[in-house]
């Protein structure tokens, strides 16, 4: 199996060397989307030796994986691994995700740090928690960790995703896409990272976001 890692970034300066230098490590082409970043982030990830494709100006997390998304449809891979740029996921646990894949008929293969959600601020448990069961309903899968963007899905599965969002919420427009097509959505714990890093989620905004994502789907299927 194919496999590369994309890695959405914006201002990541301080982690991103490293954590492309780790994938490189692990044997596999690390393609790093920056979303319009003010600092270097961009000139390190290429020192780095990854692939970078660049957004003029800050477009959002979703509009940085469809970019990398478009990129990956017209290549050889077979799959892709999704990582956070700011530490939050280990690259030794790739391995588990390909694996995984290997000896799964899985579409998508989601993260779960539930199991062990040491660091994680309360409100972000209790807004997991919640996502998760909506989706879960949704798509009719068990998805104990709807949010957590560290994942891998295979490129038959990015074919067929039809999305129309952005910004934080696309990651769960993608669980609902998948599902519509037939494609099984399953799970694996990777552990809890959580040092200083400076969530850019607007708990209002995008929880509106979401419910509107959500409220769309099920007229839909009314």
């Amino acid at each position: 199996m194919k496999v590369c890692v994309l890695v959405p970034a914006y201002n990541e300066e301080v982690t991103i060397t490293q954590l492309v230098r780790e994938i490189r490590n692990n044997g596999l082409d690390p393609i790093v989307v920056d979303d319009g970043s003010t600092d270097s982030t961009a000139l390190r990830a290429k020192e780095s030796q990854a692939l970078v494709l660049s957004h003029p100006r800050n477009l959002g997390k979703g509009q940085a994986l469809r970019t990398g998304f478009k990129y990956i449809r017209g290549s050889d891979y077979d799959a892709v691994v999704i990582m956070d740029a700011d530490g939050q996921h280990l690259a030794c646990e790739i391995s588990k995700f390909i694996s995984h894949a290997e000896k799964s008929k899985a579409g998508i293969i989601i993260g779960n740090r539930m199991r062990a959600p040491v660091g994680m601020p309360l409100v972000r448990r209790i807004t997991n928690h919640l996502t998760s069961y909506i989706l879960s309903k949704v798509t009719s899968a068990d998805i104990p960790d709807s949010q957590c963007g560290f994942r891998l899905i295979k490129t038959e599965v990015l074919k067929k995703l039809n999305l129309s969002t952005v910004k934080y919420e696309t990651e769960s427009e993608i669980l609902i896409e998948a599902a519509k097509n037939n494609f099984i959505i399953e799970s694996i714990p990777v552990k809890t990272i959580y040092a200083n890093q400076k969530s850019r989620i607007n708990p209002v905004v995008d929880t509106i976001r979401f419910w509107s994502l959500i409220g769309r789907n099920m007229f839909r299927k009314k």
